[in-house]
């Protein structure tokens, strides 16, 4: 027997207006009310359809190519099965996101995916979350959970990114290495910082802090960093993204420096553009094909009402040598 809004409305005991709100999780619907049909839909076995139903994915800077392809791989990643990923570029926490999140969840918005949004941020508004969280519309993040909500997290590990970077420079014989991270508050940052600290510790480096400076993710960003640790005499610096590596290597220059020569430079991100940039960099490349198939694949579950593990998913990076790096001058 096909289960449809009729049975669904005499289970519930309710209109199957009602019933059908609930289905395409409207607005309107008191939270007792919406129970009793959800319960109703698990009793009976009814699935919702996810065919012609919207996935928000909400993403700051699509100009950066990391952010750009991975959306691009989550929207194809869901078109088998009849979802369709929207593109909600936001800047992470502002006013924007959270009317973006509201919009579409008054127009019935089958799941959202924070793509490095403000669940990267930490003390970030949870207004956003408990709008979705009240509504029962699924959501998960990418490199950043949400506080107090047990949603699916996608990230690649920012410790063994650290690592990756760090082994690769002291290898090549660099000793005074720094990092230029982004701001203090973003949990990638944050954790990448840790993780470079913890590398360094573990070879034997001491008094690291003066090796940290914190800035935008940004090509500016990166040269303001490459200048104050510049100062500090490093050999090396390793970016916290493909984009504030090029501002160091913009920082380098305007120093009358050369890189690798007298700099070397890691990014972070692993966008394909950067095999092109001069020198070719060197960066530590996040699994971005992974990450966007297992974010289709929670989605997906999420949508049909099957159940997904809740925590974070760690994905492991892959360092990718070009010519940015090279041994320190003797």
């Amino acid at each position: 027997m096909k289960i449809g809004i009729t049975e669904l409305a005499a289970r519930a005991g309710v209109s199957e207006a009602t019933v059908s709100r609930v289905i395409n999780r409207r607005s309107g619907v008191a939270a007792k009310t919406r129970e009793a049909v959800e319960r109703a839909m698990n009793e009976l076995g009814y699935e919702r359809s996810t065919r012609g139903q919207i996935v928000a994915v909400i993403t700051p800077w699509l100009s950066n190519p990391f952010f750009s392809e991975a959306s691009e791989l989550i929207e194809a990643a869901l078109a088998p099965h009849g979802l369709k990923g929207v593109l909600c570029p936001a800047l992470p926490g502002g006013i924007q996101e959270r009317e973006f999140v509201t919009s579409l969840a008054d127009h019935g918005v089958a799941a959202v995916v924070f793509l490095s949004a403000s669940n990267t941020v930490e003390g970030a508004d949870p207004e956003t979350f408990n709008v979705l969280a009240a509504r029962r519309i699924p959501f998960v993040g990418v490199n950043g959970g949400f506080e107090g909500h047990d949603a699916p997290v996608y990230s690649t590990d920012d410790f063994q990114s650290a690592e990756l970077a760090v082994d690769h420079l002291w290898a090549l014989g660099h000793r005074a290495i720094g990092i230029a991270s982004g701001p203090v508050g973003n949990q990638p940052a944050d954790r990448r910082v840790k993780g470079f600290r913890a590398a360094l510790a573990r070879r034997g480096a001491t008094d690291t802090e003066r090796w940290i400076v914190r800035q935008h993710y940004t090509i500016e960003g990166g040269q303001s960093a490459a200048l104050s640790l510049l100062k500090q005499g490093v050999t090396a610096i390793v970016a916290a993204s493909d984009f504030m590596a090029l501002g160091v290597i913009r920082g380098a220059r305007r120093e009358g420096l050369s890189v690798p020569a007298d700099l070397s430079v890691v990014g972070h991100d692993g966008s394909m553009i950067m095999e092109f940039a001069d020198p070719p960099l060197t960066t530590v490349r996040q699994p971005v094909d992974r990450l966007a198939k297992e974010v289709a694949r929670g989605v997906v579950a999420l949508v049909s009402g099957r159940e997904v593990p809740t925590g974070e998913l760690l994905f492991n990076p892959e360092m990718v040598v070009r010519g940015s790096t090279a041994a320190p001058r003797a």
